[in-house]
């Protein structure tokens, strides 16, 4: 009687917070252990207490839009090793307690605008092991409290300085292989890189993979020189439109007298001229004017005073010679 009671009551509580049937749910953990089961899309009827949902190394291609909405109290959500190609805008946004996001080792190319938006709490964002070609201005409305992003291991040409500004809380980025462009659309992210850095953040840097002449090369060291020729056009606007920008101590001696410099859209020129060199082939210009203006002024005296000169040389010449002084006197005062 008591073991049949026992069980009604297993069951009773299995009826009640529900299991998914391929799933292992743990309440003391609060934990849903779905990995490596097949799933094809996220499964239904989680217990809604849970707060941690591993579903790695299953099937799943695709989150709708209400896919989370029975689970809000979820702080990791682990969907690693899937068949994920993208991620629909607002798929994670009920999840307002979540922390952890681990998406490595999908097939994820493009990341929108706002993906993220309305996770508050969201502190470790991993999107290692994809192939990821761009990443948005912005992964979404309070995502703010990232501390760490991962885009390891994607197929990642470049990166918004922006987007980067609007996470004012990163203290760990890592970058590594991917085929970064280090061209003028990379300039900002070295400028953002150097200032986070120096404010003590953690980083596995960025290794260019072109244009060849830099292949392999850290982009922290390539110099400033090479990217002189740059478009200035879009220096100020991520820089006015980014509130946080702030953040970084332009009076830093790393990199204070760059910051003029921006991220333009062009490919340096042959003949790249560091902006110091630019503003010193000015001043020579301008010196050079005023020089030559001088030199035309003092040759203009010269001139006159020659010819004053000459002229009061023929005079006393002429004042001299008896009976010709008054006939040669208004000529002489008409030309002086």
């Amino acid at each position: 009687g008591n073991w049949l009671s026992v069980w009604s009551v297993i069951l009773l509580a299995h009826t009640v917070h529900g299991c998914p049937d391929k799933c292992l749910c743990y309440t003391a953990s609060k934990t849903a252990d779905c990995k490596n089961r097949g799933f094809t899309e996220v499964p239904a009827r989680l217990p809604p207490e849970i707060q941690i949902l591993q579903l790695q190394n299953n099937r799943i291609w695709r989150i709708n839009q209400n896919a989370f909405t029975a689970t809000p109290l979820l702080k990791i959500l682990d969907l690693s090793n899937n068949s994920l190609s993208s991620v629909a805008p607002g798929a994670f946004q009920k999840l307002r307690y979540l922390q952890v996001l681990n998406l490595t080792r999908n097939m994820i190319h493009y990341v929108e605008n706002k993906t993220f938006s309305f996770l508050p709490h969201l502190k470790e964002l991993d999107l290692s092991s994809n192939s990821i070609i761009r990443l948005p201005e912005t992964f979404g409305n309070s995502t703010g409290n990232i501390t760490l992003l991962s885009v390891k291991h994607n197929k990642l040409q470049k990166m918004e300085r922006i987007l980067l500004e609007s996470l004012p809380n990163l203290k760990v980025v890592l970058f590594k292989d991917n085929p970064w462009q280090c061209n003028c659309n990379i300039f900002g992210l070295k400028l953002w890189l150097e200032s986070f850095l120096y404010r003590g953040g953690i980083s596995d840097g960025i290794i260019c993979s072109a244009p060849g002449i830099r292949k392999g090369r850290d982009l922290l060291k390539v110099p400033y020189e090479l990217f002189g020729a740059c478009s200035l056009r879009t220096a100020h606007v991520p820089l006015a439109s980014s509130h946080q920008h702030g953040h970084e101590p332009r009076g830093s001696p790393k990199h204070g007298h760059h910051g003029e410099l921006g991220a333009g859209g062009c490919e340096p020129k042959a003949k790249a001229r560091p902006a110091s060199l630019r503003h010193a082939i000015a001043t020579v210009v301008i010196t050079g004017v005023v020089c030559g203006v001088v030199c035309l002024m003092m040759l203009a005296a010269a001139v006159y005073g020659c010819a004053y000169a000459a002229i009061t040389a023929r005079y006393h010449t002429e004042h001299s010679a008896p009976g010709r002084q008054h006939e040669k006197k208004e000529p002489l005062e008409s030309s002086l």
